[in-house]
């Protein structure tokens, strides 16, 4: 399922037009990128809880020319599903 797919899947369900759906969407996801850039967690009972984790610096290799490459840190988005969530996928 593609956005779009996502978007009309929202309208149908909740009975609003499609435009209203994708702002829906927009400010949700938008709502979540902010939290997340905060640090906090967002936690959706019943469907998971996004968080932010460290990936530590370490050294890569090239593999074009098999140069020693300086990755930095950075911070990552990571997803962990809920029970429920689980339980409605696997039944």
């Amino acid at each position: 399922m593609n956005k779009a797919e996502l978007i009309e899947a929202i309208a149908a369900a909740a009975k609003l037009s499609k435009a209203d759906a994708g702002r829906a969407l927009d400010a949700a996801v938008d709502s979540i990128a902010k939290s997340l850039k905060k640090g906090d967690k967002v936690s959706l009972n019943g469907f998971g809880t996004f968080s932010v984790a460290e990936r530590s610096a370490r050294t890569g290799r090239n593999p074009v020319n098999g140069t020693t490459v300086h990755i930095g840190m950075k911070k990552i988005a990571k997803f962990k599903a809920g029970t429920e969530l689980t339980r409605r996928v696997n039944k």
